[in-house]
């Protein structure tokens, strides 16, 4: 019962901190390190139709597809995430520089 809980703890603040971390890292000057948790997400996407293809032996379309979509899903978020971030970026920096502009 103790571990039980102890994994749900770990779940909830894994799921309430990597969207947080991803906001935090998308805020950063430097466009790059926003793109570090959905470019991590799509390759373990990647890795879980690896081993669909594995586990049934040839290319079964259906679960193939099924499984690329599913695990697309948190890069998808993530990139949404980035995407309202950069956005208030570009809109601050244009402000900036046409603020430098009337001067």
């Amino acid at each position: 019962m103790l571990l039980a809980s102890r994994t749900l703890i770990l779940m909830l603040v894994l799921l309430a901190g990597v969207p947080i971390l991803q906001a935090f890292l998308s805020r950063r000057e430097s466009r790059w390190p926003g793109l570090v948790l959905p470019l991590l997400t799509f390759l373990y996407s990647l890795v879980m139709v690896c081993s669909v293809t594995a586990y049934e032996g040839g290319i079964p379309w259906g679960p193939l597809l099924a499984s690329f979509v599913l695990g697309n899903i948190p890069t998808a978020v993530l990139l949404a995430i980035y995407a309202a971030c950069r956005e208030k970026f570009r809109k601050r920096s244009e402000l900036d520089k046409t603020r430098i502009n009337d001067l």
